[in-house]
């Protein structure tokens, strides 16, 4: 049984993980775009994500945005990583994912962590990400336009547990990520969970990130 000192790396790299996660890309980005005159969450779908920016601010805030909030998710493995080893960087991602989602400073109640999750998976487990995306926009293409978002969110995230317990069995070479422990099926379920409830929390079919 793991000891308590063996512990607190991974605890600290969690802990790490959350706060980088609750980092407000949005809300900055709006505000810097904006001059201060465009809150996210009172504006347009709601959701403080990429998409939201995008439509409500232009392709330069929404692409700021995306890649802010996809650096989250790969600045918290690394670091996550450094703390405690391939098992700290799986879960360091998916504490990102829950900052972005639940961030404390806002009542915890953020986006929907589709962008800190993809930033998660790059870091993580690279050599699935093609399929992942694959999988996204052949659902998405497939959907009626009102269900492509969610639609192409669940269906991937299953596929990415999916794949990432796959991989763990397997013991498969994964390119530049950590190694796939048992780690990295515990924490793409629960990122991929996040992510699926904020989309149903949100009740709508925006593609937000």
């Amino acid at each position: 049984m793991p000891s308590l000192r063996s512990r607190v790396p991974v605890a600290a790299a969690i802990g790490l993980g959350y706060v980088i996660g609750t980092f407000p890309t949005a809300a900055l980005v709006a505000r810097r775009a904006s001059g201060g005159s465009v809150d996210l969450r009172l504006t347009g779908t709601g959701n403080p994500g990429s998409a939201n920016a995008l439509g409500v601010l232009g392709a330069k805030a929404g692409a700021t945005v995306l890649v802010g909030d996809v650096g989250k998710g790969a600045a918290a493995c690394v670091l996550g990583g450094l703390f405690a080893g391939p098992g700290g960087a799986h879960l360091a991602g998916s504490a990102a994912v829950a900052g972005h989602c639940y961030p404390a400073w806002n009542g915890f109640d953020g986006g929907k962590g589709v962008a800190t999750g993809v930033g998660q998976c790059l870091t993580t487990f690279p050599a699935y990400f093609p399929i992942d995306a694959a999988v996204a926009v052949a659902t998405a293409a497939s959907s009626r336009w009102r269900q492509r978002a969610f639609a192409a969110t669940a269906v991937s995230s299953v596929c990415w547990v999916a794949g990432s317990v796959v991989w763990w069995r397997r013991g498969w070479s994964n390119p530049w990520g950590p190694p796939a422990t048992g780690a990295l099926p515990i924490a793409t379920t629960l990122s991929a969970a996040m992510i699926i409830k904020r989309f149903v929390d949100g009740r709508t079919m925006s593609p937000n990130a």
